[in-house]
């Protein structure tokens, strides 16, 4: 997994700042590093020059091997909070990807059909009359 900062022109990046990035990168998407090609985090600043609160915004692109890319931005009142909030986001988003790919899996293995819902029966008896 490869893992790529980037930022507007008001928002500086220093080695400390892309290094508490990568950390929480590492920290918030560990579990899914051998499924994720790239891992792209964009900082700005939405007002710039101008003091407001959430005006540091976080947007994290993910490309998972074999898939389209999946994107998370979350705003707040400085960048640590953006990062967080948006690395949240997107470990959600991946649990629910990775969670719909294993159960279908599951059900084309047959593993997933559960008792009573009579799926594969009804098309049996559908398939022989």
């Amino acid at each position: 997994m490869r893992i790529q900062v980037n930022s507007d022109k008001n928002i500086g990046t220093d080695t400390r700042m892309i290094a508490f990035v990568e950390g929480e990168v590492n920290r918030f998407m560990k579990r899914f590093a051998r499924r994720l090609t790239r891992v792209e985090v964009h900082l700005s600043d939405v007002n710039s020059h101008k003091f407001g609160t959430h005006d540091k915004r976080c947007r994290v692109e993910v490309r998972p091997a074999g898939h389209r890319p999946l994107t998370a931005s979350n705003g707040a009142a400085n960048v640590e909070q953006a990062v967080t909030g948006a690395l949240t986001k997107m470990r959600n988003s991946l649990e629910t990807v990775f969670g719909r790919i294993a159960a279908r899996r599951a059900v084309g293995d047959g593993r997933g059909v559960h008792a009573g819902d009579g799926g594969g029966t009804r098309l049996r008896a559908a398939a022989g009359t």
